[in-house]
């Protein structure tokens, strides 16, 4: 399915206070990204989708900048930037349609492309906003991502595999790194699964309302069909070079 930034925001903006506390899946890419990059000290750096910080708080702890920018679709991420890096200059809404007016050493996102449905024009946009030698760094999840919502609800979004953003990435960037994972949650009832996907956004999936009785069948469905109660994260790290 193809995503609606109206109702990502609408979602994103009710999750984002919890959203730290419940995105275990996140930190471990946002850890990963950073140890990713062949160098830590850059002159400009532009954080795509940064949420509740979390990727910027990496940053904060391991990398050297002389100007850092961060964008959300939220407004109230600026609060949660700012809190690990004072002096952020923030952009708030849509990255596709933000018109930035300097270049960028790094382009850095965790665990955003994936609500984009075009990722060649992304990683157009990131191209002409990257200096010579400039670097861009994200993570992003495969088909595999939420197996299991998937297979009892039919809801995905429409994920490439490793070897699809190889080939868009390649026309462009030179890649020094390609990783994919697999991280494996487990809740010890489906209702704390629903409360998970919540508290991250990820029912920004459907605008569609459950009720008990819609509830409770996803529940008796999920405790037959994975009786481990398992939510499975399938990242995918990519760092890339501009050619």
């Amino acid at each position: 399915m193809q995503s609606d930034t109206k109702i990502i925001k609408k979602h994103f903006q009710k999750s984002i206070d919890k959203y730290a506390d419940n995105a275990d899946a996140q930190k471990y890419t946002a850890d990963i990204l950073i140890k990713e990059l062949p160098v830590t000290d850059f002159d400009n750096i532009l954080e795509i989708g940064a949420g509740a910080g979390i990727l910027t708080y990496f940053a904060a702890n391991t990398l050297k900048w002389n100007n850092y920018y961060a964008n959300d679709l939220v407004e109230k991420s600026e609060i949660f930037v700012k809190k690990y890096i004072k002096d952020t200059k923030f952009f708030a809404g849509d990255f596709r349609k933000i018109k930035f007016n300097k270049k960028f050493d790094l382009i850095i996102s965790n665990a955003v492309f994936q609500w984009f449905e075009n990722t060649d024009k992304i990683l157009d946009k990131c191209k002409n906003l990257l200096t010579k030698d400039g670097l861009l760094a994200f993570s992003t999840f495969t088909p595999d991502n939420f197996k299991e919502i998937r297979e009892l609800t039919g809801l995905s979004l429409n994920y490439k595999s490793a070897d699809d953003i190889k080939n868009v990435i390649e026309k462009d960037f030179d890649l020094i790194s390609i990783k994919s994972s697999e991280f494996i949650m487990n809740f010890d009832n489906p209702l704390k699964i629903l409360a998970h996907m919540k508290n991250t956004g990820v029912n920004s999936l459907t605008e569609t309302h459950w009720g008990i009785k819609e509830v409770k069948n996803f529940c008796d469905k999920y405790s037959e069909k994975f009786p481990d109660l398992t939510l499975t994260y399938s990242p995918i790290i990519v760092v890339a070079k501009i050619k």
